[in-house]
């Protein structure tokens, strides 16, 4: 065993001496130094056609190695040795150069100057990690280009997979354009609802529950036409009904065929002020539920059942019959079974029961519009009223401005000055789609704005009665 590892010793050093690094041999010839070659490669090169031996191109030598002799067609193509320095040298010591070969067909030959530059962009960006780990790989890498950077440092940094896409933010909302100017001058209604109820709202529903002590009445008045009587009437009594649940009645006592009995109330019947005029002996005998009763079948309700409605007569022959005498005894009856009678008044202030109505009411609201004709009208009753004797009255009473455009009315601030120095209260009510139709007026069809302005007008005309 000895004797056989001693001889395989020799084989493997000599094996590695020829396996050498070619970078070994170059340095060693650079020293001068020459590597002792075996004998047998010796023999080889000193023999005629050995690798060392010039030969002519074409002779007929043996390669054993490579199977084919050069050609001598080949000979000025680049690849092939130059027979004129057989010992690979110059005259003046220089190496030749390594051959370049021609690019390929359907390649370009490569530009130098674009041997430094990085390749191709990459399309997709690399995760956090990724970028992390090929900084780290540049820093470490030998600068190759000005520029510091190398792909193969980039390749070396290993792949790593993508890193999941972020979570992006929602979109922010749309930005609402501002609401443009209307041809009017006057910038559009909007609609603004409020979460918690405004004090003085929340002050005038507290008034409207309390207790009056006694049954009153409100007498709606103003001798010009179309200054909305019939619609204050209406929602007044509307108003006071959603608060207070029963006890209001609103009577339309116009002598020239009012139309409060087609916007109030449904149409159950067609009995008016005229039948129970006619069966008004035999109602007032009534007392306490049977009373109730028996003038219901004259009544129409409301579609909530929050008030009453008792309408007028069609027929203009009927305003004779309404003497002061039947409309006291017909104010008297409703009085016994409800606390709050709004009452229409007509236009003619010499007719007896306009004349009735206004003595008997704890309440005068005069009713009028943000126009001239419609305030003078209002500002002469007043004149009126103080000399037949009801100054008082005149002077106790409500001013009720409504707007009957969506617009900004140039007088309203006017007028509202000019009325609280006559009246004790002046209430502004604001223009609602819903009352323009002229049709039926349904409480809960107005805007939250028209409810709210309604409450404080019915708290105002009612604050003095309240316990």
């Amino acid at each position: 065993m000895g004797r056989a590892t001693g001889r395989r010793w020799p084989r493997l050093r000599r094996r590695t001496r020829l396996r050498r690094p070619a970078t070994t041999a170059a340095r060693r010839e650079r020293h001068g130094q020459r590597r002792k070659r075996p004998p047998a490669l010796r023999r080889r090169l000193r023999a005629p056609g050995g690798y060392g031996s010039p030969v002519a191109y074409g002779s007929p030598v043996d390669y054993p190695d490579d199977g084919y002799p050069p050609d001598a067609r080949y000979a000025d193509q680049q690849g092939y040795p130059d027979q004129r320095y057989p010992d690979g040298r110059y005259g003046d010591g220089r190496r030749p150069e390594p051959p370049r070969y021609p690019a390929e067909p359907g390649y370009s030959a490569p530009d130098p100057r674009m041997a430094a530059r990085p390749g191709p962009a990459v399309v997709r960006e690399p995760a956090p990690r990724e970028q992390a780990s090929r900084e780290a790989a540049r820093r470490d890498q030998p600068v190759s280009s000005p520029g510091g950077y190398s792909r193969w440092a980039e390749l070396e940094g290993g792949w790593q997979p993508p890193a999941p896409p972020r979570p992006t933010a929602p979109p922010p909302p749309p930005v609402q354009p501002p609401p443009q100017q209307q041809d009017n001058g006057y910038m559009p209604q909007l609609e603004f609802r409020q979460t918690r109820p405004d004090a003085e709202v929340e002050r005038a529903v507290s008034v409207l529950r309390r207790d009056l002590g006694m049954p009153k009445v409100l007498a709606f008045a103003n001798p010009k036409g179309g200054v909305h009587k019939t619609t204050a009437t209406v929602l007044a009594a509307a108003t006071v009904g959603s608060v207070r649940g029963r006890g209001v009645l609103a009577w339309d006592d116009n002598e020239l065929r009012g139309t409060l009995g087609l916007r109030a109330g449904s149409a159950r019947h067609a009995r008016t002020i005229r039948h129970l005029i006619a069966d008004l002996a035999d109602v007032e005998a009534r007392h306490g539920l049977e009373l109730k009763e028996e003038l219901d079948d004259y009544l129409r309700h409301a579609s909530d059942g929050s008030y009453d409605v008792l309408a007028g007569e069609e027929s203009p022959r009927f305003a004779q019959r309404l003497d002061q005498y039947t409309v006291r005894r017909v104010l008297e009856l409703l009085r016994r079974t409800h606390d709050v009678i709004c009452v229409d008044t007509g236009n003619n202030v010499e007719s007896a029961n306009w004349q009735t109505v206004l003595q008997a009411a704890d309440q005068l609201v005069i009713t009028t519009v943000p126009r001239e004709d419609a305030a003078f009208t209002a500002d002469w009753m007043l004149d009126l009223l103080d000399e037949v004797g009801m100054g008082e009255l005149a002077a106790n009473a409500v001013t009720l401005l409504s707007c009957p455009t969506p617009g900004h009315s140039p007088l309203l601030e006017d007028l509202a000055r000019h009325f609280s120095t006559r009246t004790r209260a002046v209430a502004v009510v604001p223009y609602d789609q819903a009352l323009e139709t002229g049709s039926s007026i349904e409480y809960n069809q107005l805007q939250p704005e028209t409810r709210a302005a309604w409450l404080k007008a019915a708290s105002v005309m009612l604050e003095p009665f309240v316990r």
